[in-house]
């Protein structure tokens, strides 16, 4: 491109002489046949891109995810080499048809813009728009119309693979799906109470007012060396914290009069706000404190938010003593643990005024 700078030009001892504007004719457009060939090989490229999207989609649900593939005497996972090869030579195609369209087939002129004010004047927009419907002209877009076809089909079918894909984020969270994972914990009638520490059972008797204890199930030990990524996760939903307060000082709605053990309660130990944990423990108040965007939770009012970000009640574990006197739990959770989701039902979440 060449900018026009005759107002000084005439003045100014320029080094180079002004070459001017330089028209050459393209070969594809002296070619006839030329022109042709590059067309063909334009619209190639691009009808490849749907046959490469569709293979990609076949590769991931036909190949097994374990198989395998030899190359230069090394063994590499099929799945990757065989979506990276179908999906990267589909864009790559888009881009070399692109080039090539443009190299071969575009007009190739010269254009000279005049040097103009910041904010351009409705004369310069009219001239924009005739430039742009100029350059819809040179690109033979008008004449050779499976170009832009196979432009607009090659780029939106890509955006097939892009949304299999989507099926490795997990499963579809459908209710079904949800009652099984994160709307569940492996809390049960009778799951006593450890010590997250020493994993030790949880007295009634010897805990102390105003005390708090981090705990988790017990059986969740029989997951450790079993399967350790189920570990993590039902830990991870499962965590406890238990917290004895004067029964004369809390206030216990008649729906969980049998939920607490002699003024001790047992609560979900991750904040409902974005599922930070929780252990900030303020024995005067009874409020809990999340440290992260300082959520407060009143342990004596059934875990109501007082304070912070948080929407949502801190979810209660209803507890009661065994024969031996350790303390276990009534059932699971009566609502999910943890920060909201979309699909998530809020109905069930203890409110202030409940009974």
């Amino acid at each position: 491109m060449s900018l026009d700078t005759r107002d000084t030009r005439d003045t100014l001892d320029l080094p180079v002489p002004d070459p001017g504007l330089h028209e050459e004719e393209r070969f594809t457009d002296s070619d006839e046949a030329a022109g042709r060939r590059a067309y063909r090989q334009v619209v190639g490229l691009l009808a490849a891109v749907p046959v490469l999207a569709i293979t990609f989609v076949v590769v991931y649900f036909a190949v097994p995810a374990d198989a395998q593939l030899v190359l230069f005497g090394s063994a590499f996972k099929a799945h990757p080499v065989l979506l990276g090869l179908t999906g990267g030579v589909a864009v790559l195609a888009i881009g070399v048809a692109l080039i090539h369209w443009a190299r071969t087939i575009m007009g190739d002129q010269d254009v000279v813009e005049e040097r103009h004010p910041a904010g351009s004047s409705a004369e310069a927009r009219q001239a924009a728009a005739a430039v742009f419907a100029e350059g819809v002209e040179q690109s033979g877009i008008g004449r050779r119309k499976l170009i832009g076809m196979g432009l607009a089909g090659g780029v939106g079918i890509l955006a097939v693979p892009a949304v299999v894909m989507l099926a490795d984020m997990g499963p579809w969270p459908t209710a079904a799906v949800r009652a099984e994972t994160i709307e569940r914990t492996i809390w049960a009638q009778a799951v006593r109470i450890v010590n997250d520490v020493n994993n030790l059972p949880v007295k009634a008797a010897e805990v102390e007012l105003g005390q708090l204890i981090n705990a988790q199930p017990e059986n969740l030990h029989e997951l450790q060396e079993s399967d350790p990524v189920a570990y993590q996760r039902e830990k991870a939903k499962a965590a406890l914290i238990v917290v004895r307060m004067d029964p004369a000082a809390i206030r216990i709605p008649a729906s969980r009069q049998d939920w607490q053990v002699d003024g001790i309660l047992a609560y979900s130990k991750i904040c409902t706000h974005v599922g930070c944990p929780i252990s900030l423990w303020e024995q005067q108040t009874h409020h809990l404190l999340c440290p992260c965007h300082q959520s407060t939770f009143d342990l004596a009012n059934s875990g109501v938010v007082v304070f912070g970000p948080a929407a949502r009640s801190l979810p209660q574990l209803p507890i009661m003593v065994d024969d031996e006197g350790f303390l276990v739990a009534r059932s699971d959770f009566t609502v999910p643990v943890g920060p909201s989701y979309f699909e998530r039902d809020s109905s069930r979440d203890f409110k202030e005024g409940d009974d």
